[in-house]
């Protein structure tokens, strides 16, 4: 099918869907500015990179620091800019535009919470692998978290970095960025005086606190009160690192229900599955031209 006449059908189901379920991966914010590498990492983390030779923030936040004050400096600019610090493009606002007037959910395993940021309401968003805004304790002994924004400032200020009106830092004139903390901002929880760690899920020491359980809960309402609706699963961004939550999740619902409509948007590989083919569309190339251009035939 030429790629118009998957915009089009697209754009029908979408004009004519009762509910629409977003199911966003990386792949969006990628779109959307979030790089992890070239310029943008550069620019924030080009000491680490001298020292240690990353290639990426990605992998960096993998490696075993000599110590936790180094560990902390690496991670405080990690969580700022991708968590903080203002979205670099209005993507994520232009989807909302696009599924503002139906009855929508979005069900992501991104962790910068661009949602919320750019509108989303908060009630209809499930972001099933964490929160690069909240700490839980490393061991853990609870099931709490912890909003980290102060937190994460704290440890940014003896680095050198300002930070600006619209949330971006700035390395002063003059002035040399600190690979260090102080060791008295390193995050212990407040139940037991362990170190603190990010909410994000690596393993099974993942907290999936009070205000998870409430989305996980909102997730299944959406999908039990869409049974027998016309609904359609927008894919955006989503590979096959964990395939089960979103892709492979998608597609069986669309091979259950003759209801369902499925979309695969993504940058190199939106194969469809022949099973579903008849009910589905794959569209490759840029998410966020592909959403202009279902906005330009949004009825």
């Amino acid at each position: 099918m030429p790629e118009n006449e998957k915009l089009n059908t697209l754009a029908n189901w979408l004009n004519s869907a009762d509910a629409v379920l977003i199911g966003a991966g990386a792949g969006l914010s990628t779109a959307a500015g979030y790089t992890y590498s070239g310029e943008r990492f550069k620019r924030y983390f080009s000491d680490f990179i001298e020292k240690y030779g990353f290639t990426d923030m990605y992998t960096g936040g993998f490696y075993g620091f000599p110590t936790k004050e180094e560990f902390w400096a690496y991670w405080s600019r990690y969580i700022w800019i991708n968590r903080y610090m203002d979205m670099p493009g209005n993507l994520y606002q232009r989807l909302l535009k696009l599924v503002c007037d139906k009855e929508y959910f979005v069900l992501t395993t991104n962790v910068d919470h661009c949602f919320q940021r750019a509108g989303f309401d908060k009630k209809r968003l499930f972001y099933t692998q964490g929160d690069y805004g909240l700490f839980q304790c490393s061991k853990p002994c609870s099931k709490k978290t912890w909003d980290n924004r102060q937190l994460v400032k704290n440890m940014l200020e003896p680095q050198s970095w300002t930070i600006g009106d619209d949330n971006a830092l700035t390395a002063p004139a003059g002035r040399s960025i600190s690979m260090q903390i102080a060791p008295e901002l390193k995050p212990v929880c407040p139940v037991c005086g362990r170190p603190l760690t990010m909410n994000l899920r690596s393993d099974d020491r993942f907290v999936e606190d009070e205000g998870w359980h409430k989305a996980a809960e909102a997730y299944r309402g959406f999908i039990s009160e869409s049974a027998g609706k016309r609904l359609l699963l927008l894919e955006i961004g989503v590979g096959y690192n964990t395939p089960g939550i979103i892709k492979f999740n998608f597609q069986g619902e669309t091979y259950r229900n003759e209801n369902v409509r499925y979309a695969c948007l993504n940058l190199d590989d939106a194969e469809i599955p022949g099973e579903i083919a008849e009910r589905s569309v794959g569209i490759e190339g840029d998410s966020g031209k592909v959403i202009d251009a279902l906005l330009a035939r949004k009825l």
